[in-house]
């Protein structure tokens, strides 16, 4: 039993170590900002649908980069290869690749609706992270995104979704820097006492 205490107070302090020096994925969440407007200016385009979703694809591939230098601005360690936990997270980023494979099909059978299943998958590989960074930003927008993307996307274009990703990442942004904030101030009240 104490084996066993033991092993869970380190796995918790290797999730507090992730979401602190990474913090809690918020390179990410800001790089994808910038990529959701980038969508919705693709789909108020004129351009034919199958060349707007071409495009949607393409907004993707900066991801990564644009969040590792985000990382540099603000001060993340963006791999954080000390922390095993760190890989896991990879994981969870990876496997929404497979995901992905469904985007491709709908790209194809129901182009209209595309932006919509890219929005849904997006938000829904977001819920292991709420477990990884101990955040419930990432909980609650991985309901709130996958259900409103759904909803609109059921009534309304491509663009309305594109609008309301954009608005919903600049709020979870703000979610994560609050909760950033508030754990490094719990922390240094507990340093001080």
């Amino acid at each position: 039993m104490e084996n066993r205490e033991m092993l869970c107070l380190a796995l918790q302090e290797l999730k507090a170590d992730c979401g602190k020096k990474q913090k809690k994925g918020l390179p990410f969440i800001l790089a994808s900002v910038p990529l959701w407007l980038a969508i919705w200016v693709i789909h108020i385009s004129s351009l034919p649908i199958l060349t707007k979703n071409l495009c949607t694809f393409c907004c993707s591939a900066p991801l990564v980069p644009l969040a590792y230098f985000i990382s540099k601005v603000i001060g993340v360690d963006f791999q954080n290869k000390d922390n095993p936990l760190s890989k896991l997270g990879l994981i969870f980023t990876v496997n929404q690749i497979f995901y992905l494979l469904i985007v491709m099909w709908v790209y194809a059978a129901m182009p209209d609706k595309m932006v919509m299943v890219y929005a849904m998958v997006f938000g829904a590989h977001l819920f292991p992270y709420g477990w990884l960074y101990r955040s419930k930003a990432y909980y609650i927008f991985s309901v709130i995104v996958p259900l409103g993307a759904l909803i609109l996307g059921l009534y309304h274009s491509a663009s309305v979704i594109a609008v309301f990703m954009f608005i919903v990442e600049v709020v979870f942004c703000c979610c994560l820097i609050i909760e950033n904030r508030a754990e490094k101030q719990q922390e240094e009240n507990e340093g001080g006492v």
